[in-house]
């Protein structure tokens, strides 16, 4: 975060720098050349900037340098007054004090992909500061060849043209909206679709609704897909055939959240998902995007969804653990689907030679009490295992880029294992090669065992029966298996690494804990036939459904069925 906010701090200072000191050259001196070609490159950094601060006001820049060039212009052409260069100049000065409001009302405006309507006004404001850069810069070229001035009048009226189009109609539609609804709404009410997966999200967050696309997909029903951050948009729209939707009000959500919808999915607990919750109408259920022992996994707002799917039992244990009350008829054992393409070793594999193990470090957390990340320590491990001949899959967390520490232990990683694969020829793997070009199935299955901090990637893991080891990044102690109960089938790891030699021998060699993790898994991740493993999910989501349709309420956590349905009594 420090680092990112030095590049913002610099890229601001050169912006504003270059075009103070275009104008003061050309306005003070003579040097009109050198002042166009410092224009020039205070344009270039303020594209720069956008890149790095695409919310930037250089409003201010872009007034210095516009006047530097135009002041420039008229000492190239030394005719007197030009009627045509002035006119020049109130379109630029126009559009420089337009282009951000545009800009700012274009961003209000719903968006959408997979859909037979192209939303053009906002996509052209979005690109409304690139395009006064560009014009800037080739009024700039016209004024450093004394090119008659009005060849950047035509440029200047067919961009400004442009603009005003786009300003009609933003306000047609603010002021005299349609009165079937705008082009998106349409769509949507002749697509129909009965379900929505509402998601809101920090940058980096994709694999959270990505990773049950498929399995939305897969229940059959037309839905769409409703984002209220720009940024995954294009990503998103490129995992699905369904229509994805960008809202970034909520009047625009009252047009995309049309009468057919019967259900909205939720796959965290996001602030803005109470901006979905208000939809009465609707059955709210939570996905969740992983399972695992974190604090975060038995969060209070839960409580506020209709329905809380969840891979099994121990889920709902959890929330009695953590002291939260949630009716149990809200719960609804499903599993965890995206585990059924996991291959599941059926005996234990002791004594391996050259074992492949998976370290998946997990981020610090939003705060201190959910810091479970390990890679302040993680050096020793690595060392370890490749003392042991091990091949390494390092996959780390999206958000660990986010802190800079967090950055700089996974970089010192990546040096050892770089180093140990060039001089043993062992096909580690890092960055991309394990976490975008490989799916966390794939490392799951050519791994032999896991080490891991406390997150999903365990119960996801656990599926397949092989080993893993957890680590203790906390102060409980004794008391650590008791607050993370699915560290009892694995191994832990102290803090300290004190017993880090013991924990690898027992992952890799004698495995103790084998017959353990069969009877954790059914609490874990539900007792399903693997054959048709998402199956549980699938059906559960088509009863929510289905008109006045309630799924029996389970009496307790251990006597809830995979279905979500009440278990008999035991006589």
């Amino acid at each position: 975060m420090r680092g990112d906010l030095v590049r913002k701090l610099l890229a601001r200072v050169l912006t504003t720098g270059l075009a103070v000191l275009a104008f003061l050259v050309v306005a003070l001196t003579g040097a009109t050349g050198w002042g166009l070609a410092i224009a020039v490159a205070a344009l270039a950094a303020a594209a720069v900037e956008r890149r790095i601060r695409p919310g930037a006001d250089g409003v201010a820049e872009s007034v210095l340098i516009a006047a530097g060039i135009l002041v420039g212009y008229a000492r190239r052409l030394d005719d007197g007054f030009d009627p045509a260069l002035a006119a020049t100049a109130l379109i630029l000065l126009g559009l420089v004090l337009l282009a951000g409001p545009l800009r700012a009302a274009g961003a209000l405006e719903i968006r959408a992909a997979n859909l037979p309507v192209r939303t053009w006004a906002p996509l052209v404001t979005e690109r409304l500061g690139d395009a006064l850069l560009v014009l800037l810069g080739l009024v700039a070229v016209a004024a450093g060849a004394a090119l008659p001035a009005w060849l950047p009048l035509v440029a200047a009226l067919l961009v400004g043209a442009g603009c005003a189009a786009v300003g009609l109609d933003l306000a047609r539609r603010r002021f005299r909206p349609p009165a079937g609804g705008g082009p998106v709404g349409r769509a949507l009410r002749r697509h129909q679709p009965e379900f929505v997966l509402y998601f809101s999200a920090p940058p980096g967050s994709e694999y959270q609704v990505t990773m049950w696309l498929p399995y939305l997909e897969r229940i059959g029903r037309p839905f769409l897909v409703l984002l209220r951050e720009p940024e995954f948009l294009p990503t998103v729209a490129a995992a699905t055939s369904a229509p994805v939707v960008f809202c970034p009000t909520l009047k625009t959500m009252d047009e995309a959240l049309v009468p057919s919808l019967r259900a909205a999915f939720y796959v965290n607990h996001g602030a803005k998902n109470s901006h979905c919750i208000r939809f009465q109408q609707l059955t709210h259920v939570q996905l969740h995007h992983g399972d695992s022992d974190k604090a975060p996994s038995a969060n209070p707002v839960s409580a506020i969804f209709d329905r809380i799917f969840v891979a099994g039992p121990a889920a709902i244990d959890r929330y009695a653990r953590a002291g939260v009350e949630i009716p149990a008829e809200k719960f609804v054992v499903v599993g965890r689907p995206q585990v059924e393409a996991i291959e599941v070793r059926r005996e234990p594999a002791r004594g391996l030679a050259a074992p492949t193990v998976l370290y998946t470090p997990t981020w610090t957390g939003h705060h201190a009490d959910a810091n479970y990340c390990s890679l302040p320590v993680a050096e020793a491990v690595i060392r370890r295992l490749l003392d042991r001949g091990a091949t390494v899959i390092l996959r780390a967390h999206p958000y660990t880029s986010q802190n800079p520490t967090s950055a700089r232990q996974l970089a010192r990683l990546t040096e050892l294992l770089a180093a140990d694969q060039a001089r043993t020829g062992r096909a580690h793997l890092w960055g991309a090669a394990a976490a975008r070009e490989l799916t966390l199935t794939e490392c799951v299955n050519r791994s032999d065992a896991l080490v891991s901090d406390v997150s999903g990637v365990i119960s996801d893991y656990l599926y397949s029966g092989k080993p893993y080891a957890v680590t203790d990044m906390g102060v409980d102690g004794e008391h650590f298996v008791e607050r993370f109960p699915l560290a009892g089938s694995g191994y832990v790891l102290r803090r300290d690494m004190s017993n880090v030699d013991e924990v690898l021998t027992q992952l890799l060699d004698t495995d103790p804990k084998a017959a353990d993790r069969s009877t954790t898994r059914s609490r874990y991740l539900g007792d399903f036939p693997a054959d048709s493993y998402a199956e549980a999910f699938l059906d559960a989501a088509r009863r929510q459904l289905e008109p006045d349709w309630n799924p029996p309420a389970p009496r307790t956590a251990d006597a809830v069925a995979q279905d979500g349905s009440r278990l008999s009594p035991t006589p």
